[in-house]
């Protein structure tokens, strides 16, 4: 793998073609080999499918690739009315419980064999169960990381912080040593916000029977806005979006010296600051009450659509892509496996160019990926993502509480489960 492939990990959204609604689900002759379709948006599948068609002519694989994650989610939904769909998708985490409550997915319970169970960590295999169903393959994971400028960090005589206090601290501390610079940013990005409270134990949704439990106005998350709120009140941290023209500038000048994110991050760093290249190093991400746990930010999974007529046959090629020696090879196309082998087998690759010269990159990337916090994701996900993007950046601007933005986005949260019919505990 070229340090240039792990780019993708910050462009799997970027548009490569469109998808063909006019096709059916896999099929083949009764006498011919079955033809799996497999629509994605990561651009290793291609190349990975094409060794597992050279090796397996029984199960052939035709992968058509999309523009994205939200493309994919309405154009399946379309070509499922129609009656038409494909036999694989590729579904983020967090939106899989909307596509399984569309009735879109197919219980894939019976097919997952034990050798595939034992590929993935329960807490992976978490975020593709829904109720008492699992309807994906887990794929490639984000667990959280701490990517810290090393060279600013060793200017300025700074040490890596291990706990959010010591955090707390050290960003004031830069702002005495650097008046211009910032330790970090405060998370109005709300998948963020999940990721620091999931080592906590907030679980934002659960499941009681068919009711729906909410909990993002927990004590835990409300624990998470409470530390936040006086670092951005006191002008400690940034309050730059992300991804945004300004915070690319800030990546690359060294206003901003860290960032705690997925570990798929130093591929959107060489995006946007490709002249920081060897600058950074990860560590793990600071801890509350000296807990191990990461939280999660982002990742994704191999739905089995309902309209497939070759479920078996789709997750024995799932078992082998996401679980086995696949795994591996998606790790060389520049994907963060969530497989227990796909993650071990990382040591071997080249570290990204953001991070030359972190000779342990992968074997800490892995060390944090094994101890992740379990995660539910809900239906309606996007809405509570955009009740908090909007409600704190209000809050923010007003100089409200960071609690209040927490109970409003909860309201809207239940609100809108209740308005779609769902039953709410």
């Amino acid at each position: 793998m070229t340090r240039k492939s792990f780019r993708i990990f910050a462009t799997a959204g970027a548009a490569v073609a469109a998808l063909a609604l006019s096709s059916c689900s896999g099929s083949a002759a009764d006498d011919g080999p079955v033809t799996l379709e497999y629509w994605t948006w990561a651009p290793a599948i291609p190349e990975v499918a094409e060794q597992w068609n050279a090796e397996n002519p029984d199960i052939q694989v035709k992968v058509v690739e999309a523009a994205g994650a939200d493309d994919i989610v309405a154009k399946l939904l379309a070509a499922q009315r129609a009656g038409e769909g494909p036999d694989i998708v590729a579904a983020e985490y967090q939106k899989l419980p909307n596509l399984v409550v569309s009735d879109a997915g197919l219980d894939i319970s019976e097919y997952i064999t034990d050798d595939l169970r034992d590929d993935f960590t329960d807490a992976t295999w978490n975020l593709t169960t829904v109720g008492d169903g699992v309807y994906a393959v887990p794929q490639d994971t984000g667990p959280m990381v701490f990517l810290y400028r090393a060279d600013l960090f060793e200017q300025y005589g700074l040490e890596v912080p291990t706990t959010w206090d010591e955090y707390a601290a050290l960003a004031a501390q830069v702002r005495e040593v650097a008046p211009d610079s910032y330790l970090g940013g405060y998370p109005d990005d709300t998948s963020t916000l999940a990721a620091y409270a999931q080592p906590l134990g907030a679980q934002w949704w659960s499941t009681d029977g068919d009711a729906w439990e909410v909990g993002i106005d927990d004590v835990e998350t409300q624990r998470v806005a409470d530390f936040w709120q006086p670092l951005v009140r006191d002008d400690v941290v940034d309050t730059t979006h992300f991804f945004t023209p300004e915070w690319n500038t800030m990546m690359n000048d060294g206003t901003l010296l860290s960032w705690t994110a997925g570990v798929w991050a130093p591929g959107t760093i060489e995006s946007v600051a490709p002249d920081t290249a060897g600058k950074w190093r990860i560590a793990k991400m600071p801890s509350w009450d000296g807990e191990t746990t990461a939280g999660l930010m982002g990742g994704s999974s191999a739905m089995v659509s309902k309209t497939s007529e070759h479920p078996e046959e789709a997750v024995k090629f799932l078992e082998w892509l996401n679980g086995g020696e696949g795994s591996i090879l998606l790790a060389e196309g520049g994907l963060f496996p969530a497989s227990i082998e796909g993650q071990e087998s990382l040591s071997s690759l080249p570290v990204p160019a953001i991070v030359e010269g972190q000779d342990d990159f992968w074997t800490v990337a892995a060390d944090i990926a094994s101890d992740t916090a379990p995660v539910t994701w809900g239906p309606n996900v996007q809405v509570a993502f955009d009740a908090w993007s909007d409600s704190i950046k209000s809050v923010v601007a007003s100089g409200g509480e960071f609690t209040d933005a927490l109970t409003a986005t909860q309201d809207a949260t239940v609100a809108d489960l209740k308005k779609t019919g769902f039953t709410v505990k």
